[in-house]
């Protein structure tokens, strides 16, 4: 069995190794991490498109999350859509111009699984996927229980 620590750190250096890969998207385009996060996020998440699903599913702050998405709007990449039944609530869209950036972080996400899953079977994957499905459902039941 894997240890905890051991377990935590591996987890922390993939997100790192993600993290530098996508340094280069930053470095062309011109933007900040939390930037790029935003960007990938609504890219690969529809139906989750405002700033407090950002901040909820990302976890990331709020006022990192507001700069990123001023700054994202002042570049010409995204804008704000009010909502048709809540005008409070406001829905942010990618914009053709940030199709460039979109089309990078794909690239930097395929090179990425390419690198962490290189060498596995197919059925070491499917395995895995079942594995990661079972403790994110454990994970999700449990916090139900705690009450989130």
């Amino acid at each position: 069995m894997v240890k905890s620590t051991e377990m935590w750190m591996g987890l922390r250096s993939l997100i790192r190794l993600y993290d530098k890969m996508l340094k280069k998207v930053c470095t062309e385009h011109d933007l900040t991490t939390i930037e790029a996060d935003v960007i990938s996020f609504l890219q690969n998440n529809p139906g989750k498109d405002t700033a407090a699903d950002i901040v909820e599913l990302r976890g990331l702050s709020k006022g990192a999350v507001s700069k990123a998405v001023e700054s994202l709007i002042r570049k010409s990449l995204l804008e704000r859509m009010p909502d048709t039944e809540d005008r409070r609530r406001i829905h942010l869209k990618l914009k053709p111009e940030a199709k460039p950036v979109t089309e990078m972080i794909d690239d930097v996400r395929r090179e990425f699984l390419n690198t962490v899953l290189e060498g596995f079977t197919k059925e070491e994957l499917e395995e895995h996927t079942r594995f990661f499905q079972r403790m994110f459902d454990n994970t999700l039941r449990e916090l139900e229980r705690r009450g989130r």
